[in-house]
């Protein structure tokens, strides 16, 4: 069984060219480098706006720049815009208010659909083990749902497992747009670019939404102590440098 140059073996070459055609084939190659690339910059705006956060600001908007014209540029453009734009203090500060637990504007995923329960404590722990099972270890002071962490690994871990977790998660997603839409902070632009990346919804998505939007996240406040969450106090900040782990 022959291979080309690259590695690539002949008939799955062949059998992929049949499926899709040469057009179909670049297309999704492109898609594909399109949502990593969104990810990727995702996770670097949605960090604490720190020295290194500035530091690699315009190595994102490089970047995007070099996106297709569309929402996803334009969302992810603008920001990069407001942040290069704004002092690092006042971005800081800004930051700390947006994401805010206590009024529903949480980076963690789970809170949403788990609040402070025993059952957010197993959630997190699913994501993790999908994490390990790919070979992603992530840093002992971050949450594995932290929105910016989930992204990195979709982008640089796994895509396809990443893109699940991002799918699994819609319903966090879609509240943190809204919340962050109702507070009026450029982030939202962030989130609404991930959410493009995203297949359109369905029916019981958009049910879940609003049912979890009526009653809130859950609340039991206890459960969370492996992970050294205590409910109702300021969200621990992430690490999304994009050091070696």
């Amino acid at each position: 069984m022959s291979t080309t140059n690259d590695g690539v073996n002949d008939d799955g070459v062949h059998r992929e060219r049949a499926r899709t055609g040469w057009l179909g084939a670049g297309r999704e190659a492109r898609r594909t480098h399109v949502r990593a690339v969104t990810h990727q910059s995702a996770s670097v705006l949605l960090g604490y706006p720190d020295q290194d956060f500035f530091e690699r600001l315009p190595l994102v908007a490089r970047a995007v720049a070099e996106l297709p014209r569309g929402s996803v540029r334009s969302e992810l453009l603008e920001f990069c815009e407001h942040a290069s734009s704004t002092p690092e203090l006042e971005l800081s500060a800004h930051y700390v208010d947006v994401f805010d637990l206590r009024r529903r504007r949480a980076l963690h995923m789970t809170y949403y659909t788990d609040g402070d329960t025993r059952r957010r404590g197993h959630a997190l722990a699913e994501i993790k083990r999908v994490y390990a099972e790919c070979g992603w270890c992530v840093q002992a002071r971050e949450l594995p749902d932290h929105l910016a962490v989930m992204l990195e690994f979709a982008a640089r871990g796994d895509a396809d497992a990443g893109h699940e977790l991002l799918v699994d998660h819609r319903a966090g997603l879609d509240l943190l747009s809204e919340a962050l839409r109702g507070h009026g902070t450029p982030y939202v632009r962030v989130v609404e670019a991930v959410r493009h990346t995203l297949p359109a919804p369905r029916r019981a998505d958009h049910e879940r939404v609003r049912r979890l939007a009526s009653e809130g996240p859950p609340a039991e406040d206890v459960g969370m102590e492996p992970y050294g969450v205590r409910p109702r106090v300021p969200l621990p900040l992430t690490d999304v440098s994009g050091k070696e782990r």
